[in-house]
């Protein structure tokens, strides 16, 4: 992998209440891919894959992607995270960035099932789908809901504590150790996408801790299937050989077939970070669909 120097540029978008960063990359009278990150993420780490991305469809396309709440360059809510407030931060995206045209959506892993719901549920904003090894939450039973219920009344009780790390080659350490299919210099990548200097000679990662926290509610897939039912673009899931994702086949099938259209590939080879492991190969499967 050789290195990446960001050639993107940064919006903040005042919305629901946060200022919000989007990352903006291509010509901005270009038709319109918005990607969204997953759990502990930022919007930074797409660099590689975008790079080859904007090459495989040679520059038809711009390509956004916004910062969720509580990442990056996003701001920190001080009520705490809900996630049915990610959908509503990128249903106000949309109406900001393309109120009539409707876009390409792309998500990886915590992203797909934010980009998924939403275009269930505003299915004539959304053209095309595409899910990087998303849609894998496990359902919840019912049964589990006292205990984890107590355990974040548990968790209010203690502020959350930020992790710091004396240089940005520790933290590429504990981004190696986390994904040791990483060489040392794509570490070294994510971890300057991951982590801010904090004015006092130590890196801090660009995540509220607050994250870490488990919410009280439960998620019942039949919800989401409910919402995937109703999504009308095409779809594909670009799936990683090698992630660590458990979920039994049925249960997996059973959350595909909520799709009118939709095709799945895999990408050999690759963990559950496709845009770290694959990018190249990624967004070539990401340009032929949108392309077909």
């Amino acid at each position: 992998m050789t290195s990446y120097h960001s050639t993107s540029r940064s919006d903040f978008l005042r919305a629901r209440g946060i200022r919000h960063h989007i990352r903006r990359w291509g010509a901005a009278d270009r038709p319109m891919i918005f990607l969204g990150h997953g759990f502990l993420d930022v919007s930074a780490t797409f660099e590689p894959l975008v790079a080859a991305l904007l090459e495989a469809t040679a520059g038809r396309y711009q390509v956004l992607a916004p910062d969720w709440r509580g990442f990056g360059h996003t701001e920190w809510p001080q009520d705490g995270y809900w996630f049915p407030d990610y959908v509503a931060d990128l249903d106000a995206f949309v109406r900001h960035y393309s109120p009539e045209v409707p876009l390409n959506l792309v998500g990886h892993s915590m992203g797909a099932q934010i980009v998924s719901l939403y275009a269930g549920l505003r299915p004539e904003r959304v053209q095309k789908l595409v899910l990087l090894d998303g849609v894998t939450l496990p359902d919840m039973p019912s049964a589990m809901a006292p205990k984890r219920f107590r355990h974040w009344l548990d968790q209010l009780q203690e502020a959350p504590k930020l992790r710091r790390y004396p240089s940005f080659e520790d933290l590429a350490g504990r981004v190696q150790r986390q994904h040791p299919q990483l060489s040392s210099e794509q570490a070294l990548f994510v971890a300057r996408c991951w982590g801010r200097e904090d004015g006092r000679g130590q890196i801090t990662l660009c995540a509220d801790p607050r994250h870490h926290r488990h919410g009280p509610g439960l998620y019942h897939a039949e919800d989401s299937n409910a919402i995937w039912r109703d999504v009308t673009a095409d779809t594909l899931f670009i799936d990683a050989e090698k992630s660590q994702i458990p979920m039994p086949p049925e249960q997996r099938a059973a959350r595909l077939a909520c799709y009118r259209r939709h095709a799945v590939e895999v990408v050999a080879g690759a963990g559950h970070m496709l845009h770290f492991d694959a990018p190249v190969d990624t967004a070539q499967r990401i340009a032929a669909f949108l392309d077909r």
